[in-house]
C-alpha cells in the first residue's frame, strides 16, 4: 500500500497534486504513529512556474533537493514560524514539488491532540500547511527524507474522488507569482471540512 519510488517521477506534477487526494500521509517518531488523508494540495511547475522556488533554474542550498529525482521531502521554513511539508516529484533537474496543504486525522489523533494543544474534532488542528505540519510532527529533520522509508511515507488506502468532487482554484499566498498566481493549481475535496480557508470556489 505505500508508494513506490517511480509513483513519484511522474513528470505532470498537477495530474500528481490531484492524484494524492485521497491518498494517506505518515510519520512515525520515537514510534508515535500519526497519519491522515490528503485532502488538499497545491502544484509548483518547476522552471517555469512563477511561484516555485526553482523558477528560472534558481539553485541555493535549500532548494538543492528540488532538483533530486521524485521521491523526497522537501520541508522549508515559512514566515520564520510555520514548517511547510512537499513532495518532490518528477525526474532528476526537473524540480516540481506538491505543496500538501491540509489533511484529515485518522491515525494517532491523540498524539495530534498534543502536538497542536486542541481536539481532533476540531478542523483547525490540520488545517493549512504549517497546522498539517505540526499535527504530524514533521520539522526541519525531515527535509530531504526519502519518502519510501520508515520515517514519513504516503500509502494508497484506494480513497478516491470524482472531479465533481474535486475544487481547482488559484494557490494561497502567491501573489508574487504575478499572472502565475491565478494558474488554478490549487486542489481541494469540497465538501471536507478540514480544508484551509478561503475553501470556496
Amino acid at each position: 500500500m505505500k508508494l513506490k519510488s517511480s509513483y513519484y517521477l511522474h513528470q505532470d506534477v498537477i495530474f500528481l497534486a490531484k492524484d494524492l487526494l485521497g491518498k494517506v500521509l505518515y510519520t512515525k517518531i520515537d514510534d508515535d504513529i500519526t497519519a491522515g488523508i490528503i485532502v488538499e494540495t497545491e502544484a509548483y511547475f518547476g522552471v517555469q512556474d512563477k511561484a516555485s522556488h526553482a523558477y528560472g533554474g534558481r539553485r541555493t542550498s535549500r532548494t538543492e533537493i528540488l532538483y533530486n529525482e521524485g521521491g523526497a521531502s522537501y520541508v522549508y521554513l515559512c514566515y520564520g514560524i510555520h514548517h511547510l511539508f512537499n513532495i518532490v516529484t518528477s525526474v532528476e533537474d526537473d524540480p516540481n514539488a506538491v505543496l500538501i496543504r491540509a489533511i484529515e486525522p485518522i491515525i494517532g489523533k491523540e498524539i495530534m491532540e498534543m502536538r497542536r494543544n486542541m481536539p481532533a474534532s476540531k478542523p483547525a488542528i490540520s488545517s493549512g500547511p504549517g497546522s498539517a505540519a505540526k499535527a504530524l510532527g514533521i520539522n526541519a529533520s525531515f527535509n530531504k527524507k526519502d519518502l519510501t522509508g520508515e520515517e514519513i511515507w504516503i500509502e494508497d488506502h484506494a480513497i478516491r474522488y470524482t472531479p465533481d468532487e474535486i475544487a481547482e482554484v488559484p494557490r494561497v499566498g502567491v501573489e508574487y507569482a504575478r499572472e502565475h498566481a491565478l494558474l488554478p493549481w490549487r486542489f481541494f475535496i469540497k465538501s471536507n471540512p478540514y480544508v484551509s480557508k478561503p475553501n470556496k470556489i
